[in-house]
């Protein structure tokens, strides 16, 4: 096998993105400290078509040296908005009729390999704070709370990955 090169890798420029026809998802970073983990889930949000970012609380925005180091460009390409209040996102989405879901541990979670993905509905899915995590009023204003099942000895995985394994699953139910 040889690898292929980048200009041989069918993708679109920014225009084609910005016009091509996006995955219902909603990405909302609550309170995210690492600016590389942020430059990390616009790549991600990138790789499959996003909607839209929402950057909140103390949520680093672009432009900015270690966002687009681990971004790529893809700041450039995926549509994103900052706002004071990840709550406030959340109620606006909860009144747009879109399935609100954080992303955290909590009692009667819905493990992410037993959840079940409507292809009819639209969908927020809110990332924590690498320490304290998904906000408690907003885990109460949302849906469902998703976990990701783990089994080693760690108690989380990092917010960029995360979201990579959330996206990942929930595009490939949506496209199943």
């Amino acid at each position: 096998m040889r690898k292929l090169k980048n200009e041989e890798l069918p993708r679109l420029d920014v225009d084609g993105f910005k016009n091509a026809k996006k995955t219902p998802i909603i990405v909302v970073l609550d309170n995210i400290r690492s600016l590389n983990n942020i430059g990390s889930v616009f790549r991600t949000a990138d790789a499959f078509l996003i909607e839209k970012i929402y950057l909140c609380g103390i949520t680093a925005t672009p432009p900015h040296k270690d966002i687009r180091k681990t971004a790529l460009g893809a700041t450039e390409s995926v549509t994103w908005e900052h706002r004071r209040s990840t709550l406030e996102v959340i109620k606006e989405y909860n009144s747009k009729g879109y399935e609100t879901i954080a992303i955290e541990q909590a009692e009667r979670a819905t493990m992410l390999n037993e959840l079940k993905v409507d292809t009819a509905k639209k969908y927020v899915l809110v990332f924590g704070n690498e320490v304290k995590g998904v906000d408690q009023a907003v885990v109460d204003i949302c849906a469902k709370v998703v976990e990701i099942p783990q089994f080693g000895t760690k108690h989380s995985l990092n917010i960029s990955v995360s979201a990579g394994v959330l996206i990942w699953d929930f595009w490939q139910k949506l496209n199943a």
